[in-house]
Order: C-alpha cells, then structure tokens, then sequence
C-alpha cells in the first residue's frame, strides 16, 4: 500500500518517544530509511535499541532548540515527520517559557531547516487541544475555540506557521490533530503520564486509580495504529489537494473515563480477576481540560481514503496485552 515510500529518507523528529519510535518501526517494515532525532527528554533508549543495528536507521541524538543540529539533521532527507513536543497540558501550564521554546521555537527551527534542506513534504504531530472551548461534536477542523492552555497555543501557532511556510516558501505539509492516543510503548510513570497507561499500571498494582470529575468527562481514544496509518497516508499520497491541510486523527467516537474504567477492569481481569474488585477514587477537574472531545474524521476519509484500523475496544485490548507482558518481565527480574 506504501511502496512509494520504499528507499525514500524520512526523519522523525522525537523518534525515541511513544509515537516516534512506533513510526520509526512502522517505516523501517516498509523498508524506508529512517534517521531518528531526539534529545531524551521524554523519549527513552530502550524505545529505538532494537533498530540501532538495522542498516536503514541512523539516531541522531540532538535537540530541536538548535538550529545548526535541525539542519544537519534535514541534510539530504526526503520526508519530515514532526513528532518531537512536550506535551501535556499540566506541564505547560507549570512552565510554560520551556513548552514554547521546545513547542515553537523548535518547530520553526525544524520548518525552516526543511526548507533550506529542500525537504518534500513535512508532517507534523498538532493536536486536539486546538479545538480549545469549542463545545460543538464532532470536532470538525475548520471551526476551533479559544485556547484553554499554553500547550494548546503552542501547537495552533504550529498550524498557522505550516501555512505561512506554504505560502511563503512552497514547502507543502500536512497537519495530523492527534486525539488522545495510547497503545503499545506509551509510558505509564511520571507527573504527566497519559490516563490509559497510568490506570494500567495502577489496576495491575492493585492500587486505586484517580479518575478527575465525575467520571462522565469523555474522549475520542485512539489507537496507535490508526496514528500510524495517518501518517503513512500523509506522506504517500499524490492526491494534491490532500496537502497543506489539517486532518483529525482518531476514530471518531467518544468513551467517558467510566467506561474506559469499566473496559479496562474487564480486559485485566482476564490476567488478574481481583483487578475487578478495585476501586476507583474521585478527584477534582483538571485545569485546562475540556469536558468532551470527539473527532470527525470525514475530512481524513475523503481526501487521505483514512479507514481507522481499530475501534476503542480492539484497540485497548491489544494495549492491556502488551502491558500486561511489560509487566510480566518486570517481575521475573
């Protein structure tokens, strides 16, 4: 389906993270030659050791800040795939100069070094926080809110510098608003870990999860590979009018954190069934956070032909059995 890509360079910037390194595996299957850039500020060795010996993937540890190591690092490159952020909203609203610096001022580093470097085409990683107050669903690209947080500002200047780029520079990309992905590889520890993997971890140590507000709070959860394939989709395709536009990335459906609890006991218990028996603890609202997000993902259809590869549940299932076995090794140890 991707034999284009086949010999082409591609770099994914904070290719050691969650969804770099599964890009960098995904390209690697297809034979791309991937050059994998990343700083280590919240990716780990451990997601890219075992492609350090395969002929087609070079690591470059180096920081977006800097510009001289952003333009070594587009040197002969064809595609860009821009993963490399700090995410999460608390964190931006703690230090928000460090989110912007890494958020903004790096994205411009690296669309400028693809421009110099005469790079094809850049695909960057924006986010549904740019839908901000907005309370209209399903979420469709061109109708956004006010920001709730400094994160999310960071990453809509991203889109409007992407546009200026194509305007002022011809260099064509291509804007994947991911919607709360999770899947195999994620993280599950730190301030700032997502809610699925840190619920995980939590229910597996028979400890009660903190599940904020109510619980009815809702999210269009989505699997890494369906992730995987937007971006594949972004790069391959040859349908111009695809380019230089903004895509949601997700299913396009919503599950609340208590059905998400619910789920979750249901596929741990398989494992563990006194993970039925735990129980869950109510905390207040998180700053920043806005009460329903779901996607429309008509746009991705019409334009990239997006069919997303799993639903919530499939999706969760395959998450749940690839930390389940991260936790069996961990105790072997």
């Amino acid at each position: 389906m991707f034999s284009d890509l086949k010999n082409k360079t591609v770099l994914v910037t904070g290719g050691a993270g969650f969804i770099g390194s599964n890009l960098c595996e995904a390209l690697l299957e297809l034979e791309v030659k991937v050059r994998c850039m990343d700083n280590f500020s919240t990716g780990f060795m451990h997601n890219i050791q075992p492609f350090l010996n395969h002929p087609n993937f070079q690591f470059i540890e180096a920081d977006i800040r800097d510009i001289e190591a952003c333009q070594a690092a587009c040197h002969q490159v064809d595609y860009v795939l821009h993963q490399a952020a700090l995410g999460s909203v608390p964190r931006s609203i703690k230090n928000p100069i460090l989110t912007n610096a890494v958020n903004v001022n790096g994205f411009l580093n690296m669309l400028v070094a693809s421009r110099d470097q005469q790079v094809k085409r850049f695909v960057y990683a924006a986010s549904s926080s740019t839908y901000g107050d907005s309370k209209k669903l399903p979420k469709i690209e061109d109708e956004i809110g006010a920001p709730l947080s400094p994160y999310a500002i960071t990453k809509y200047v991203n889109e409007l510098y992407a546009t200026i780029f194509k305007n002022s520079y011809d260099l064509d990309t291509v804007g994947l608003r991911y919607f709360n992905v999770f899947g195999r590889k994620q993280d599950p520890k730190g301030a700032y870990a997502a809610v699925i993997p840190k619920f995980v971890i939590q229910f597996i140590n028979h400890e009660m999860p903190v599940v904020n507000g109510d619980g009815s709070n809702s999210r269009d959860f989505t699997y890494i590979d369906n992730v995987i394939k937007m971006n594949l989709l972004a790069l391959s395709t040859n349908n111009a009018e695809a380019l230089n536009q903004i895509y949601n990335t997700a299913v396009g459906d919503r599950t609340t954190l208590v059905q998400l609890v619910h789920s979750l006991k249901k596929y741990l218990s398989k494992f563990d069934p006194a993970i039925a028996d735990v129980k869950i603890i109510h905390g207040p609202n998180r700053l920043g956070d806005i009460p329903h997000s779901q996607a429309s993902i008509d746009k991705a259809i019409k334009l990239l032909n997006y069919k997303p590869t799993h639903n919530f549940e499939s999706g969760l299932e395959n998450a749940v059995e690839w930390y389940w076995e991260q936790f069996k090794k961990l105790t072997k140890k």
